[in-house]
């Protein structure tokens, strides 16, 4: 019988997820498929159960259910319980459910491809929300000096600040101030094609700067704008695309290759 995978969330039609996951076990001569299913508000693990009950072996979580899925595991990654939240779902041999969060290192992953000098670099991130949250732990074990996190409301920048202390700090955009080098768009503002308020002066000083979010045309406002100002800049689909492949690798222990999958599907 064939391996079975899949992606909940809601909405789930929109997602890559599929495509990847069959790239990836072509690529790797894994005989598995992937689906999706459409969560229903509050109904995350009635449909868990029913996909590992039928012999599912293993699922991606997207939005809005990465706090279910947390709570759904049984053991949970360093990566998870750092956070806080669980975009893979494994079922080990013995039948327990091991969550991990690999976002952040699908982020790290395509940094380091695209040549991002994270080594010893003061580090901006915008938005305190969970995606900022979930990114935080790979981004210091990149070897990176320091970490600012900007945010609307401050108090949320200072509640992450604080499992890291003398790495992070938070501020607001009011006291925002300084160089950094690399700069990273954690808000989804650019789905609305909406800019963070971020002065053109900081923008323009870093060396790099990279924005979670992307489009088809690997163009979002900000990393457009970041552009205009001469810095490199640079979307999230690799963010994507390492992230599902350090999935995959949980699941079949086998590692996809990634320049092949950035060429295939961009």
């Amino acid at each position: 019988m064939t391996d079975k995978y899949v992606l909940f969330g809601n909405p789930v039609a929109h997602s890559m997820s599929p495509a990847l996951h069959a790239f990836f076990a072509k690529e790797t001569n894994q005989d598995l498929e992937y689906g999706r299913i459409l969560v229903e508000e509050g109904c995350f693990k009635q449909c868990a159960d029913e996909f590992f009950k039928q012999g599912g072996l293993g699922c991606n979580i997207t939005v809005p259910c990465k706090l279910d899925a947390f709570t759904y595991a049984d053991t949970l990654t360093e990566y998870a319980k750092a956070a806080g939240a669980v975009n893979t779902l494994k079922k080990m041999p013995d039948g327990s459910i091991l969550g991990d969060n690999t976002d952040g290192r699908g982020l790290v992953y395509d940094l380091k491809r695209l040549g991002c000098p994270l080594k010893d670099a003061h580090v901006l991130i915008i938005g305190a929300g969970g995606a900022a949250k979930g990114i935080l732990k790979p981004i210091i074990e990149s070897g990176v000096k320091k970490i600012t996190i900007v945010n609307r409301t401050v108090s949320k920048a200072l509640d992450l600040a604080i499992a890291y202390p003398g790495v992070v700090d938070g501020t607001s955009y009011e006291n925002l101030s300084g160089s950094y080098d690399v700069i990273i768009n954690a808000t989804s503002l650019s789905l609305k094609n909406e800019l963070p308020n971020i002065d053109d002066s900081i923008l323009s000083k870093a060396s790099f700067v990279y924005d979670l979010m992307y489009r088809p045309d690997g163009h979002t406002c900000f990393t457009d704008k970041a552009s205009s100002l001469g810095v490199k800049a640079y979307d999230g689909f690799g963010m994507l695309v390492g992230q599902a492949i350090l999935s995959f690798e949980l699941w079949r222990n086998v590692k996809p290759n990634f320049d092949n999958a950035i060429k295939q599907f961009r």
